[in-house]
């Protein structure tokens, strides 16, 4: 379905550094990137620009966009979101979505990564040791910085910061007019080792959903559509909260499956009981 087509990577971050070799090898595409094609069109995290819609339209918008740019009919894009956890609240998250969008045969496939292994962090600094302290939290310098003289400034800043003299430069310069200023971890991909890592394993997350095909028509992307909860406690009997199956669906096919017991227990804890454990 996918050898030997062209895939446009719709990026201007080098994001095609870590996800060609894989789709490459995996999907025996030949990935290509428009260096004209400008994804901060679509919203900068720096906020120059406002990202209009979710992050899985935004993907699919953009890999479209680069291929149009491109006559390409085989695009893939990804797109980050970066604030709290949404069931860990005190901990700062990374969830990437990935759209491989399929024009020749009408598909889309859509992976998501939610991780806290991220260096997301912003915050006003008024003297140096709070810059050091920052930069060392943040992993400078492998891990690029941003500076501007106030969080929601959107003139007066300066991006992938990767070395101290240019960062200690353009903190001083700030402050000579600033009683402090706001610094804060460029998330882009090139800038951004960590955040690379989440995106390479929402692509294999991706692959694994291409590879699961059809048990009729043979179409890859046999994914989860629905969860069911219900797995009965093991003392009371009653339903829970917790995963009692998951209902697989073909897009191509319509055609429906529903695995039960997907994490191997039939019965649950009584810890994770409403009944047992209130």
């Amino acid at each position: 379905m996918f050898k030997g087509r062209r895939l446009v990577i719709a990026t201007k971050h080098k994001k095609e550094e870590i996800l060609a070799p894989l789709l490459e090898r995996e999907l025996g595409v030949k990935c290509i990137v428009n260096p004209a094609f400008d994804s901060d069109l679509f919203g900068t995290f720096s906020g120059e620009i406002e990202r209009t819609e979710n992050p899985m339209i935004t993907a699919k918008l953009k890999a479209e966009k680069a291929m149009e740019m491109t006559n390409c009919d085989l695009g893939l894009a990804s797109e980050g979101s970066f604030g709290n956890h949404p069931v860990i609240h005190f901990l700062p998250a990374d969830e990437e979505f990935l759209v491989l969008y399929d024009r020749k045969n009408e598909a889309t496939f859509v992976s998501r990564e939610l991780s806290v292994d991220t260096n997301f962090k912003g915050q006003y600094i008024s003297d140096f040791a709070d810059l050091e302290d920052f930069a060392r939290q943040a992993k400078f310098p492998s891990h690029g910085l941003i500076l501007r003289k106030s969080k929601n400034d959107k003139e007066e800043i300066t991006k992938g910061i990767i070395d101290w003299p240019q960062l200690v430069y353009t903190f001083n310069n700030l402050r000579k007019v600033n009683k402090s200023v706001f610094i804060e971890t460029d998330m882009r991909a090139m800038f951004n080792p960590t955040r690379k890592k989440v995106i390479l394993a929402a692509a294999y997350k991706l692959l694994e959903t291409i590879k699961m095909t059809c048990p009729v028509c043979h179409f890859p992307g046999f994914s989860v559509v629905e969860t069911k909860v219900g797995l009965p406690c093991k003392q009371c009997h009653f339903p829970t909260e917790s995963i009692l199956s998951l209902i697989y669906k073909c897009k191509k096919c319509g055609a429906e499956e529903e695995e039960l017991f997907p994490k191997g227990k039939i019965e649950e804890d009584p810890t994770f009981c409403q009944w047992c454990n209130p």
